[in-house]
């Protein structure tokens, strides 16, 4: 009887063993693929199959079967939905609908965790409004009483709001804000039907790219900190800690990749999503928009907080939101670690990508970056690098008359250092020659009335 029960016992456990063995386990991601600074959280990583090489295939996870699902969403909000409502393992998201998720999962008697920073800028930067290209307007405080559309409870949102209020306005009477997504709104500034729009990564560059609206307020103006990240389900990830922590390692090297090969990656960007490579190159490129840090910096810790306390202030949700829960970065770390990295030595670099690179006609190193301007030739696969404006529009004059096509021009801002497109940037002359570039009008004349020089605008200062 004894050996028939130790036959019995071993049938069963072999069976419980194979049933565990055949276990089918999802990872499913919710991505921003047209948010490009969410690349290396999603679309780099889905479409070169990263997250395959790392998923865990020994010990609790030998033998079994990976059910990987991507879907792709234009915000954060439906994607939050489908999280919540148990249909998605991971999303990406900037710090306000990131916010709103934190207490959506809160309210559904669950938890979701802020596992990662994507890409991000202490400044602000990336968030900014634009208008009509033929608008007169060239600054926020031409605004007042003016119509300003905004995708609501965004991240620009809320950058909007910070900068109506830093001019001593009142949201709900000096302005109308209204809500309205992007491709909607790109519609109504071509056909005037809007005095401005504002909007997150990358809108407010894309637009104007097109040639359709211009850039006004970049939103390292209000500097005040904003970034896109990652989020897990907490019970998900309680669960299968491994796997959260493969998805990072993918996180990582894709990271890695856009250092590497801008341009290369900005181009698979395009093919993806019809975001034009030199918009993507705008923020992953060396010394761009926004830096990609995987890390959480004090910054971005505030960030969310005053992310969850502007939603409050917004009426879109009264739930206290407790960061140091809602914010967990063991699975970074141990991510870091196992790919040979310091998270540490990582977290006290505040560096933008560095630009590696020889002017383009000395075939000198740069060393200056603050006057660095680049030019992107059509069918070349590397941006050209030129110590200075007045380099590269040299260069540019002799490109066009040889026929070349030009995708890009790029200037970096003298006084807030954020990348520009040359086209939509206004220059100081001086007497010698030398240009300097700014975002604004208004900062090009005060530097020129300081300083001395003449303001131009792309076209006079190319010539």
């Amino acid at each position: 009887m004894r050996f028939h029960t130790r036959v019995l016992a071993l049938i069963f456990a072999t069976a419980a063993s194979l049933t565990v063995q055949a276990e089918t386990i999802r990872v499913a991601i919710g991505t921003q693929d047209t948010t490009i600074n969410c690349a290396a959280g999603g679309l780099i990583v889905r479409e070169l199959n990263l997250l395959d090489k790392y998923l865990p295939k020994t010990g609790k996870y030998k033998d079994v079967k990976y059910d990987i699902q991507w879907r792709n969403f234009t915000s954060g909000a439906p994607l939050t939905n489908e999280m919540v409502a148990g249909k998605l393992d991971f999303g990406a998201m900037a710090d306000f609908p990131a916010s709103f998720n934190g207490v959506a999962f809160l309210d559904a008697g669950k938890r979701s965790l802020f596992i990662n920073v994507l890409s991000g800028s202490i400044k602000g930067s990336g968030n900014g409004i634009v208008v009509p290209a033929a608008s007169p307007v060239q600054s926020l405080s031409e605004l007042k009483g003016k119509t300003i559309s905004v995708p609501f409870a965004s991240t620009a949102h809320g950058v909007l709001l910070r900068a109506i209020r830093a001019q001593g306005w009142d949201p709900e009477r000096d302005v109308r804000i209204i809500a309205q997504a992007p491709e909607i709104a790109g519609s109504a500034l071509k056909s005037n039907r809007i005095d401005a729009h504002a909007n997150f990564v990358p809108f407010a560059d894309l637009f104007p790219n097109r040639g359709f609206a211009r850039k006004i307020f970049d939103g390292s103006q209000t500097n005040a900190p904003t970034f896109h990240g990652g989020l897990v389900d907490a019970a998900y990830a309680e669960k299968y800690p491994e796997i959260v922590v493969a998805y990072l390692r993918a996180v990582i090297e894709a990271d890695q990749l856009l250092a590497a090969e801008p341009e290369k990656y900005s181009e698979l960007i395009e093919k993806v999503t019809g975001i034009e490579a030199e918009v993507n190159y705008l923020f992953h490129g060396p010394l761009g928009l926004q830096t990609r840090d995987l890390t959480w910096k004090p910054e971005f810790r505030q960030a969310t907080q005053t992310a969850i306390e502007t939603l409050k202030s917004m009426k879109r949700t009264e739930r206290d939101l407790d960061i140091n829960r809602f914010i967990s970065d063991q699975y970074i770390r141990t991510a870091f670690k196992a790919a040979g990295k310091d998270y540490d030595k990582a977290l006290n670099n505040y560096e933008p990508v560095p630009l590696a690179a020889n002017d383009n006609v000395t075939g000198e190193p740069i060393t200056d970056v603050k006057r660095l301007a680049q030019i992107w030739v059509k069918d070349e696969p590397k941006v050209r690098h030129y110590a200075s404006p007045e380099a590269a529009f040299a260069a540019l004059a002799d490109l066009e008359n040889e026929g070349k096509g030009i995708r890009a021009v790029y200037a970096q801002a003298y006084d807030s250092g954020i990348k520009l497109l040359a086209t939509q940037a206004w220059f100081v002359a001086d007497d010698k020659g030398q240009l300097n570039a700014f975002l604004l009008r208004e900062h090009a004349t005060a530097y020129a009335s300081k300083n001395g020089g003449q303001v131009r605008d792309f076209v006079a200062a190319s010539r």
